[in-house]
C-alpha cells in the first residue's frame, strides 16, 4: 500500500508537471469534500495524510460549551473531558472522527473534486510559466487552420495566431513547425489565452537574438527595427566595443546568419545598416543599398534633405516609396529625396532669385539717394534752428566759444518734414516758350505759283457737281463766341 501510494504521487507529479505538495493538498479537499457530503457540510472538517505511508485520517473541530445548541459544532464540557484532558470552556479541540467506509458516492465525489483540483493547479502552473516567457519566441505545431485565426499546440497549452498577427501572403498547413512572438497572456474561465505574432517587430528582434550570439551576448546592440511584414525590414545596428564590425556579425560568414532568417520569415529581405550618431551619416547608411551624395539635416524641424544620383532616384524611393518609407521609420527623421539634377536646377534659381532681389535692393537704395540729393537744396533754409541759450536765474551762463556744426543726412531730413509738416518753398517757374507765327502757303511758295492751296478750277468743280447730283442746302452754324484773349500771341493775316 505505501509503495502503490508513493508511485501513484510520483506519476501524477511528472504527468501534470506539479509539486508534490500541490497533489496531495488536492487530495486532502478531495477527502474533505467526500466527508461532508456524507456526514454533513455543517462540520469543521480536516484531514491529515501521511506522505510516506498514505494513511488518511479524518478530524473534527468542535468548541467546548455547557449547553450543546449545535452537535456538529459544539461538545460539552463532560464528553471533551473524556476526550481531552484539562480543557475549559471556550476551547476548541480536535476530534477523529474517519469513517470505516466512505461509500461508492463520496469515492465518486472525491475522484472529481481531485481531478478539478489538478487541472486547475496546472492551468495555474502553466500560466505563472507562460507569464515569465510574455515577449520571447515560442515553438508549436499547427493544429487547426481556421479563416480567422491559427492554433497552435505547445504541448502544455494552446496558442492563438490571429489573422491581424499574420505575414501576408503566408501558407499554413496542419502539422508544421513554427516560431512565434509570445505577445500577451490572459486568465480565463477556461485556461490561460495565448497570443501569439509573427508581425511584431520584436519577433525580428529575438529572431536576430538566437541566430547571432553576438547579439545575445550584447557586443552587438540593435538600436532600431523598421519592418513591414512580409515585404521588407530594416535594421540598425550598433557595436558596444571597439573593434567589432556589427553588421558582418549580423549577416555572418557568406550570410549564413541572416539567411535563416529569412527563411523563418518566409523571403522576407532584411536591410542590416549601421547605426551612427551623427543622423546625417544615419540617413545615409537607412537608404542603402542607393547610393547618396549629400544629406542636409535641418536644424529646427527633424526634416533631411537627400541628393541622389539621377540614375539612383527610383531606387532610393523604392517600391511606392517602401524604401524611403522605412528609412524614415528607422531613423525617425522626414527624408525628401532629391535627384542631382533637379536639386541643382533648384539652387541655380534660388541664386537667380536671390541675386535679382540684390539688384532691385540696390536700385531703390540708389533711387532714394539721388530723390534726398535732389530735395537736400530745396529743404535748405526750411528747416527750424536750435534754441537760443537763455540764461536761467540764478545762474550765470556762459555760450561756447567755438561754432557747433550739426549734420544732418538726407533721411533726418524728409522724416523731420513729414512729423512737423514744413512747406517746401515753391520750384521755379520755367521759362516762357515764344510762339513762332503762322505762315500761309502763299508766301512760301511765291505769287508766281500756279497753284492754289484750297481752292478747286471751274472745270473740275462741274464735274464734281455731275457726280454728286444737286447742291445740297448750306446749314449756316452759329459761330461760338470768341473772346480777343485767345487770341494774344497769334498773328493773323486776312486777304
Amino acid at each position: 500500500m505505501k509503495n502503490e501510494f508513493l508511485i501513484a504521487i510520483t506519476q501524477i507529479c511528472a504527468e501534470k508537471s506539479l509539486a508534490r505538495e500541490v497533489v496531495l493538498d488536492a487530495l486532502k479537499m478531495a477527502l474533505v469534500s467526500a466527508y461532508k457530503r456524507t456526514f454533513g457540510a455543517s462540520e469543521n472538517v480536516f484531514v491529515k495524510l501521511s506522505e510516506t505511508t498514505g494513511e488518511v485520517k479524518v478530524y473534527t473541530q468542535k468548541t467546548v460549551v455547557e449547553e450543546v445548541a449545535n452537535p456538529g459544532l459544539e461538545i460539552d464540557l463532560t464528553a471533551a473531558l473524556t476526550r481531552k484532558k484539562n480543557v475549559q470552556l471556550g476551547d476548541v479541540i480536535d476530534l477523529e472522527s474517519t469513517p470505516k467506509d466512505f461509500g461508492r458516492i463520496a469515492a465518486q465525489t472525491a475522484k472529481q473534486v481531485v481531478l478539478q483540483r489538478l487541472r486547475e493547479a496546472e492551468r495555474e502552473n502553466v500560466l505563472d510559466e507562460y507569464m515569465e516567457r510574455e515577449g520571447d519566441i515560442i515553438n508549436g505545431l499547427i493544429q487547426r487552420v481556421e479563416p480567422r485565426q491559427v492554433t497552435i499546440d505547445l504541448g502544455k497549452a494552446e496558442a492563438v495566431l490571429p489573422a491581424s498577427e499574420q505575414i501576408p501572403n503566408e501558407r499554413y498547413r496542419v502539422g508544421q513547425r513554427i516560431k512565434a512572438y509570445l505577445l500577451e497572456v490572459q486568465r480565463t474561465n477556461r485556461g490561460p489565452l495565448l497570443t501569439v505574432s509573427r508581425t511584431h517587430r520584436n519577433f525580428l528582434r529575438r529572431l536576430f537574438e538566437l541566430e547571432v550570439p553576438e547579439i545575445f551576448n550584447g557586443v552587438v546592440e540593435i538600436k532600431a527595427i523598421a519592418r513591414e511584414p512580409g515585404s521588407r525590414s530594416k535594421v540598425g545596428v550598433g557595436a558596444r566595443q571597439v573593434g567589432v564590425d556589427p553588421v558582418g556579425a549580423c549577416v555572418g560568414m557568406r550570410g549564413v546568419r541572416i539567411q535563416n532568417i529569412v527563411r523563418e520569415l518566409d523571403g522576407e529581405k532584411i536591410d542590416v545598416v549601421k547605426w551612427d550618431e551623427d543622423p546625417a551619416i544615419f540617413v545615409a547608411s537607412a537608404l542603402s543599398p542607393a547610393q547618396v551624395l549629400s544629406v542636409e539635416v535641418g536644424k529646427t524641424e527633424k526634416v533631411a534633405t537627400v541628393v541622389v544620383p539621377d540614375r539612383l532616384l527610383s531606387l532610393a524611393i523604392g517600391k511606392d516609396g517602401q524604401n524611403a518609407r522605412l528609412a524614415a521609420r528607422l531613423t525617425g527623421w522626414k527624408i525628401d529625396i532629391k535627384s542631382a539634377s533637379m536639386s541643382k536646377a533648384q539652387e541655380d534659381a534660388k541664386l537667380a532669385a536671390q541675386s535679382k532681389l540684390e539688384m532691385e535692393a540696390k536700385a531703390a537704395v540708389a533711387e532714394a539717394e539721388a530723390t534726398l540729393a535732389t530735395a537736400a537744396p530745396l529743404l535748405e533754409g526750411s528747416l527750424p534752428r536750435p534754441p537760443k541759450i537763455t540764461d536761467l536765474p540764478g545762474e550765470e551762463v556762459t555760450a561756447p566759444t567755438e561754432p557747433v556744426s550739426v549734420v544732418i543726412t538726407p533721411v533726418e531730413v524728409l522724416t523731420q518734414i513729414e512729423e512737423e509738416g514744413i512747406a517746401l518753398p515753391p520750384l521755379p517757374e520755367p521759362a516762357a516758350v515764344s510762339k513762332q507765327p503762322i505762315r500761309f502757303a502763299e508766301e512760301i511758295l511765291g505769287p508766281s505759283s500756279n497753284l492754289a492751296i484750297g481752292k478747286k478750277s471751274k472745270k473740275d468743280k462741274g464735274r464734281k457737281d455731275k457726280e454728286e447730283g444737286p447742291p445740297k442746302k448750306k446749314v449756316r452754324r452759329e459761330r461760338p463766341d470768341i473772346e480777343e484773349e485767345d487770341f494774344e500771341g497769334y498773328d493773323f493775316r486776312i486777304k
